[in-house]
């Protein structure tokens, strides 16, 4: 049986970074169908929508999204098309696994963190107006639904797959109403989990722990916008954006993004690295409970970094983008597949 995928393949480098993941996926032998789709600027310049009725209708078919990168105007314009999506389908749960890939060389070796973001609120219910000239008034919306929900998630992920400790991450201190309400939420699932340890960090002094020595930490789990600037602080400990994946999950749907930039001036060159669409395509691959296609990617995509000879030119490579996901195609067909890690 074939899974059914609503595929958006983002603007700038995204067309070039989704074909070549795709290619690989569907090197796996495990069987595609895809729904492709516009969205942004270039829906917008065809349909007259951001996001078009035809692309709502196939993530309510499919349930499964895989997503490029997509430009979001700066200080004006349209709105995220991350964030609609993740609120019109209630995708809660922002998970970004930070490990490194062999041969990259970074300040951190061996690094293994999970940030878990509550994704459907906080600063970013966009909620603003203006209160007079001159003075803007930003609305931070904490409830005891989403805190609940955001910490039971972590937590299940943690007994499911062996992680021991989670850090929740909080402000309490200055707003001890909304993130004390986050904090009470967080202590109250710890309870029904005794076999992990659980602590709480204040959001600053996180960063500055994290600098120092990020193998105090397992898994964190935070509100929206502190896991949008940690989860970016951490992705430097494995060389960036450019090698971090994500998921947005929600109960009955699930979204698989790069979360890098469209980097529309290397656009359309076969020069962008499509690693961290890939990582965010093994995180769906896994979702679809395709344990050994995931296994066979992330075991060549490995090899690939080893070899160092098919790397792009982001990290000293000569190959672009095409030939980085033909490397990895085969290594893939020449590979053995080994047990999975999760």
């Amino acid at each position: 049986m074939a899974h059914r995928i609503t595929l958006i393949p983002g603007d700038g480098i995204g067309p070039e970074v989704t074909n070549a993941v795709v290619r690989i996926l569907e090197a796996t032998g495990v069987k595609f169908e895809w729904e492709t789709f516009a969205v942004g600027a270039d829906a917008y310049e065809k349909s007259g929508e951001y996001i078009p009725r035809e692309v709502i209708e196939s993530i309510e078919r499919t349930r499964v999204v895989l997503k490029g990168p997509v430009t979001t105007p700066v200080g004006g314009g349209f709105s995220s098309i991350n964030v609609a999506l993740r609120r019109k389908f209630d995708l809660y749960a922002n998970f970004r696994p930070i490990r490194n890939l062999p041969h990259i060389p970074t300040r951190y070796p061996d690094v293994d963190l999970i940030i878990v973001r509550e994704n459907t609120e906080g600063l970013y219910s966009g909620l603003e107006h203006e209160v007079v000239p001159g003075v803007v008034e930003s609305l931070k919306i904490i409830t005891e639904k989403a805190s609940t929900r955001i910490a039971r998630f972590a937590f299940e992920y943690a007994r499911r797959y062996q992680r021991k400790k989670i850090h929740a991450i909080h402000k309490a201190n200055i707003m001890k109403m909304s993130d004390g309400l986050f904090l009470r939420c967080c202590r109250a699932v710890a309870k029904d989990y005794p076999d992990i340890n659980y602590g709480e960090h204040i959001v600053d002094n996180t960063c500055m722990q994290l600098v120092m020595n990020p193998y105090q930490y397992d898994m964190l789990v935070m509100e929206n916008l502190y896991g949008d600037i940690l989860s970016d602080l951490c992705a430097a400990f494995v060389g960036g954006l450019g090698f971090v994946p994500s998921a947005n999950i929600g109960d009955d749907c699930a979204m698989f993004e790069a979360v890098h930039g469209s980097a529309p001036d290397i656009a359309g060159k076969n020069l962008a690295n499509p690693t961290a669409l890939l990582r965010s395509a093994l995180l769906m691959v896994r979702h679809l409970n395709e344990h050994g296609a995931s296994t066979q990617i992330r075991n060549a995509l490995e090899r690939v970094y080893r070899h160092r000879e098919k790397l792009t030119r982001d990290i000293g490579g000569q190959a672009g983008t095409s030939q980085f996901a033909d490397a990895v195609i085969e290594e893939m067909q020449k590979g053995v597949a080994e047990p999975a890690r999760v």
